[in-house]
């Protein structure tokens, strides 16, 4: 999909003023962030385990060829291909050449956003390939036409009749009133794009290094079947998703689902090694495995913002945000939202094009605390600020605007010395008569009326905070 970060401001102010959205978001705090509360607090060292993959995704990290090379020689060791490629351009043609070398008509995907952020299915569609999302979430979006509004849920912003609507207009599915009918309605139709399908393409949750296994948690099963009926399987992954040994797979397994929905285990959790071999009955006859840097490297290379690449894709951190769960997903205009999104979005698609996404932020800390691997996103989100601002680390090309270089300027200025405090709350006193009412600013001039939209501001004081203290200690 192309990326419409620039948008952030417009598409947050139409999503809250939609009282059916802000309704939808709020199942956010108790279906997934009070679940992932209790779930960590049901378990046993669940501190420890954070601190531990920490560690582990750091030193991943640190020694990422090393392990990207672990990674291509156990997987053509298990009879595999492995393919590296620069960018989503790179990644797409080997995918569609494939494709088209192999005769394959149609393809079915299990949920993957480093698909999405490649624009795959477009290009797969493009050269005449059908494509077919089989997650029921990502399902509903692909017919649709719409992006996924959460990283785990893509459909949540959604209603029982609009989802009801969508399937019988799309898919022509009888309109059902209830859920079961509608997934049981769903899992039919599904059920023969499995069985007629000539490649499956799924995501990664983690690539395991020494034994070159993929690993992928799903509660529908449809990553199983999209893994195992096709007769070749495409695993796309961003060269993030490595972890070193299978040992530390058990731990990111309880970090990430405890996180993400708060069960002890999902549905299921399946292990790919290849394609099978000649003692096994089912399984694709290739398997290719594509790597995927796309600016990447350009994360991993800048210290600052290394510590993104630690992500696993749980969405704790949207599920807690305080401005996501009241603008939503749509609003940060591409694949990755919440706070985790506004700083990768804003490395892959330059800063210059998400500038208001670093900004999309209390910064009251909560992702951080709920994130599995402590990533401290605040101060990522700082250190963006402030290449916006023009500050010394800045090597985005951004242009502060002079009227903002101006403001700043001033204020600086203004709380520098007493007098010159004074002086400015005088004359501020003197300038706000116009927009005062009942002590409050009832308007303000363009471009400065956007700020009482969402505000209640008073006036500035005819006796200031100091004048006051001097005189109530005075008093006997």
């Amino acid at each position: 999909m192309e990326p419409k970060t620039t948008e952030f401001n417009h598409i947050a102010g139409k999503t809250l003023a939609d009282s059916k959205l802000q309704n939808n978001l709020s199942m956010l705090h108790e279906r997934f962030y009070m679940a992932r509360e209790r779930a960590a607090e049901a378990t046993p060292d669940w501190e420890k385990m954070r601190d531990q993959a920490r560690l582990i995704k750091a030193h991943t990290m640190d020694n990422l060829d090393f392990y990207l090379e672990m990674v291509e020689r156990n997987v053509l060791k298990l009879g595999g291909n492995v393919f590296f490629a620069t960018d989503a351009d790179a990644a797409n043609r080997y995918i569609v050449d494939l494709a088209q070398r192999r005769n394959v008509r149609k393809v079915i995907k299990s949920k993957s956003m480093i698909s999405e952020e490649m624009g795959l299915n477009s290009k797969l569609t493009s050269s005449g390939i059908s494509t077919i999302e089989t997650d029921l979430g990502e399902y509903i979006i692909q017919l649709r036409g719409e992006a996924p509004y959460h990283i785990i849920a893509p459909a949540i912003h959604l209603s029982k009749s609009e989802v009801a609507a969508t399937l019988h207009e799309k898919a022509n599915i009888p309109y059902y009133d209830s859920i079961e009918d509608l997934v049981g309605a769903a899992r039919v139709k599904l059920r023969k794009e499995f069985i007629d399908a000539d490649m499956g393409i799924t995501g990664a949750n983690f690539v395991v290094a020494d034994t070159g296994s993929l690993v992928l948690v799903t509660n529908e099963g449809n990553g199983r079947m999209c893994t195992s009926m096709p007769r070749i399987h495409v695993a796309i992954m961003g060269m993030e998703k490595i972890i070193p040994s299978i040992e530390d797979l058990g731990i990111f397994l309880r970090l990430l689902i405890r996180s993400a929905t708060g069960q002890r285990i999902t549905s299921y959790v399946t292990t790919i090694n290849g394609p099978r071999s000649q003692q096994e009955i089912d399984g694709p006859d290739e398997f290719h495995l594509v790597i995927v840097d796309n600016g990447r490297s350009k994360m991993l290379g800048n210290h600052e913002l290394r510590e993104a690449l630690y992500c696993i894709r749980c969405a704790a951190c949207l599920n807690a945000c305080p401005v996501y769960r009241k603008v939503g997903g749509h609003s940060y205009g591409w694949v990755y939202s919440g706070p985790i999104g506004a700083i990768v979005s804003s490395v892959l698609t330059g800063l210059s094009a998400a500038k208001d996404l670093p900004h999309a932020s209390s910064l009251c800390g909560a992702c951080r605390e709920v994130c599995p691997v402590k990533i401290n996103i605040p101060r990522m989100l700082l250190h963006l600020r402030k290449e916006l601002s023009g500050g010394s680390s800045n090597s985005s090309g951004i242009n502060v605007s002079f009227i903002e270089k101006l403001a700043f300027r001033g204020w600086r200025l203004m709380v520098s010395s007493n007098v010159s405090m004074m002086f400015a709350n005088r004359i501020g006193r003197i300038l706000q008569w116009p927009f005062v009412k009942n002590n409050r600013l009832s308007w303000l001039p363009f471009p400065l009326s956007g700020w009482l939209k969402y505000r209640s501001l008073k006036g500035l004081s005819s006796m200031p905070f100091r004048s006051r203290w001097s005189k109530y200690l005075r008093q006997p």
